[in-house]
């Protein structure tokens, strides 16, 4: 029997993400439209998403922040390009993205000194053959995988090389140690509930210094410039951007930043997230047929949600079959209006990934879950075992 309550917001997608409770589209009534990034008021819009975001993460003082085009994608590949090449570099990868980072090293930038440490989804790798005299590139909240970083204990204090951290799911969600970080990259499309295409770049002044030293050896594109004539660019940190942003989308920004504020800052805001995830734990230690993707609970994200079906009637089956019944899980929660974009990413393992950061009310999630045991027993019911 279907259950009687739906989640008032089923929007659990991993990005772009739920927008804040109370979200509407009247919000944006006074963006900032038909004007140029570069007007005062533009610029002034860019320079308070800039100066609120280093006041709630209490970045510090000496740390910069800049907004640019193409995502946290595009400022990970800006850090990338710019920076390494200096020294050798250790890439930990452990789902598609940090993957996806060690391939264009090696394959784009063509570094030879590059270490590959792997692990397989659900698991993380030996973060201690981390050598403080190399650049280390990593994510600190695994998206596909729902894989985190515990903690910074494992990057040194005096490490010579730089560490250059994809934080997209997790800032605004979990504790970062920014003196551990020279580079940090997220996009606003994530726990902030915030609109796509536009990256946030964090720069320690190691990285500054690493910028204004080091020649990279290959050209780099407009998009990509952080310095001229051997100085950084120090505009972008300041409201200028390098193309044209979205205002519309910034000013979406600046409300999900004005709402942080209010209901307690970012300590309240992971404190939701974390109540989030401690929901889905509860109603995993209840279920018999789903478990968590990551094995060790320290490093359970609670953002990104990574769950595995582990019931022997699905484990049994191919791996064309457990695709094929997670799609029809999921289109199932989809057409019931009861849960949106819950899939696992097309390159995990078939399961379910539902989004626990703290736009996502936990009430919400609570009403999620007899669906997702309707759903479960619905498909059961379509592919009976052989």
């Amino acid at each position: 029997m279907k259950p009687g309550k739906r989640p008032e917001n089923p929007r659990f997608s991993s990005g772009p993400c739920a927008k804040r409770p109370g979200w509407q589209l009247s919000t944006l009534e006074n963006a900032c439209l038909g004007r140029s990034h570069r007007s005062a008021e533009g610029k002034a819009r860019l320079a308070e998403v800039i100066e609120r975001s280093k006041s709630l993460l209490g970045l510090p003082e000496d740390y910069l922040v800049g907004i640019i085009g193409g995502s946290d994608t595009a400022a990970m590949e800006m850090a990338m390009w710019n920076l390494l090449g200096e020294r050798g570099v250790d890439v930990f990868a452990w789902e598609s993205f940090s993957k996806g980072w060690a391939s264009e090293i090696r394959d784009q930038l063509r570094l030879e000194d590059t270490r590959v440490f792997e692990a397989d989804y659900g698991e993380l790798p030996d973060l201690s053959q981390a050598d403080p005299a190399r650049d280390v590139v990593f994510t600190w909240n695994g998206t596909t995988s729902g894989v985190r970083v515990p903690d910074g204990d494992w990057l040194s204090g005096d490490r010579e090389g730089l560490s250059i951290c994809d934080a997209t799911s997790a800032v605004f969600a979990m504790e970062l140690p920014w003196d551990k970080l020279d580079v940090a990259t997220w996009s606003w499309q994530k726990v902030l509930g915030g609109e796509a295409q536009h990256g946030i770049i964090v720069l320690g002044p190691r990285a500054v210094e690493r910028l204004e030293s080091h020649q990279p050896a290959r050209p780099l594109p407009k998009l990509f410039r952080l310095t001229k004539n051997g100085k950084l660019i120090s505009g972008i940190f300041e409201g200028s951007t390098i193309n044209t942003p979205s205002l519309l989308c910034v000013e979406d920004a600046l409300d999900g930043l004005r709402w942080v504020e209010s209901i307690g800052g970012v300590t309240e805001l992971t404190a939701r997230s974390e109540r989030n995830l401690e929901a889905v734990s509860a109603w995993v230690d209840r279920s018999e047929w789903v478990d968590f993707l990551a094995a060790d609970p320290t490093t359970r994200s609670s953002t990104s949600i990574c769950l595995k079906i582990v019931d022997p009637w699905f484990t049994s089956r191919s791996l064309e079959e457990q695709t094929t019944i997670e799609k029809n899980i999921v289109a199932m929660l989809s057409e019931e209006r009861a849960a949106l974009d819950v899939g696992s990413y097309v390159a995990a393992p078939p399961g379910l990934r539902i989004w626990g950061g703290g736009t996502v009310e936990t009430d919400d999630l609570e009403a999620l879950f007899p669906w997702l045991d309707w759903a479960f027993e619905a498909a059961r019911e379509k592919h009976p075992e052989r």
